[in-house]
């Protein structure tokens, strides 16, 4: 029998807030956090709008000498993990550190740093190169500076699927507590990726929407006018716990995980494939591995966004998976109020997942002002409702084929 995993503390850091109950409640009241971007001079930038985290002081987590050497996405992930532990209310010297684990995603790691200090390099010379460049750039560095700050010395590794992969990260996870590697385990995703190389490595690839005039309206998932996704940034970190585990010490549940589903289009570098049809097999083993059929799926939280070519596709997916089920469930895309977080993207929407199932609440798709007459699907379009949601998927498609699903269920 498989031993059951589920959600036992939640933290976030995103565009539309830090700390769970203000990100929660802006989503369910709609509020976008894309606005001009202010961290870069974006004159000579096709694209001049993201979803900066503005809320967010290193100092409130962590150490200021701590802080500096870390990577701006490393400070959001230890955050996120700190405000997640403390949701989870673990004490930690009560636990076996042996098994309690930690795997975090990221998409692009510590880009900031490495601009900075290459062009360090360029003007000061390699002299002048800081020592902690290094592990300050690194990708595992979050999972690393997390596992030191708890004391985790179980399973610990760090995921890079593009935009998949901290979906990936809870999926590997999931798996590690259930073939019973770990009891205890903080997963999920960290990314800042609004620097001036990375953001016009996608204005260069016309990926992003260039609505700057509208920043709010600019990510618009389903739109027949969608032209781009928009980059955000943040952190969303989960503790997952064995069922029995979090019981024997009366901790709060907020859902169960119950599946897991990975494949690869096997198709081109950054398109999906034709009818999204890895990501409909995603679904199809992620519902598969929880024994779950097609039918007990109340709500997607898709990973729309906003790109003409995803957003037809992945409802595609879902219609050719779900069949005739594909109209009476609901989709949304959040990404329409977060923007979208790249490697962390996956972590906020599993988020999103737990506390939708939790609460009975179905979160909206913003700005289809213009619905895509293609599209024909649920969207919880504009405003959220009220919903018992027994059964969630949430979907992350990342550049290379990789697809990636988790399937949450509310816990009975």
């Amino acid at each position: 029998m498989k031993r059951r995993v589920v959600v036992t503390g939640i933290g976030c850091v995103t565009p539309i807030g830090t700390g769970t109950d203000i990100f929660w409640n802006n989503i369910k009241n709609g509020v976008c956090g894309i606005d001009e971007i202010t961290r870069f001079d974006t004159t000579d930038f096709v694209t001049k709008i993201a979803g900066e985290v503005k809320d967010f002081n290193a100092s409130d987590f962590m150490d200021k000498k701590e802080a500096k050497r870390m990577d701006r996405f490393t400070q959001y992930a230890v955050a996120a993990s700190k405000m997640a532990m403390e949701d989870s209310n673990i004490d930690t010297d009560n636990i076996d550190k042996n098994r309690f684990g930690v795997i975090v995603g990221s998409g692009i790691g510590g880009i900031e740093t490495l601009e900075e200090q290459h062009k360090r390099l360029l003007e000061k010379g390699p002299k002048r190169v800081s020592p902690f460049f290094v592990p300050m750039m690194i990708t595992n560095m979050a999972a690393g500076q997390i596992s030191i700050m708890c004391g985790a010395k179980g399973p610990n590794t760090s995921v890079v699927t593009a935009c998949a992969s901290s979906t990936h990260a809870i999926g590997d996870a999931f798996k590690a507590i259930q073939r019973g590697d770990a009891e205890i385990m903080i997963s999920g995703g960290a990314e800042s990726p609004i620097t001036p190389l990375a953001v016009a490595g996608f204005c260069t690839m016309k990926a992003m929407s260039t609505r700057n005039d509208d920043p709010k309206t600019a990510s618009r998932p389903f739109d027949k006018d969608r032209d781009g996704f928009v980059m955000g940034e943040g952190s969303g970190m989960l503790v997952l716990e064995e069922l029995e585990h979090a019981l024997a010490r009366n901790a709060k549940i907020y859902a169960e995980l119950v599946g897991y589903g990975l494949t690869a289009d096997a198709y081109h570098m950054t398109a999906p494939a034709e009818g999204g049809e890895g990501a409909a097999r995603a679904m199809e083993m992620a519902i598969n591995d929880a024994g779950l059929k097609i039918e007990d799926v109340d709500y997607i939280n898709a990973h729309g966004t906003s790109t003409p070519l995803n957003d037809k596709n992945e409802s595609l997916a879902i219609k050719s998976l779900f069949k005739d089920h594909a109209y009476d469930l609901a989709v949304s895309s959040t990404k329409s109020m977060t923007g979208h977080l790249l490697g962390a993207a996956g972590a906020v929407e599993a988020i999103i997942c737990s506390l939708a199932i939790n609460e009975g609440y179905l979160p909206p798709t913003m700005n289809m002002e213009n619905q895509d007459p293609e599209l024909d699907l649920d969207y919880v379009v504009g405003k959220g409702r009220q919903k018992d949601i027994k059964c969630a998927l949430t979907n992350s498609l990342g550049f290379g084929g990789h697809n990636g699903t988790l399937a949450f269920k509310k816990y009975e």
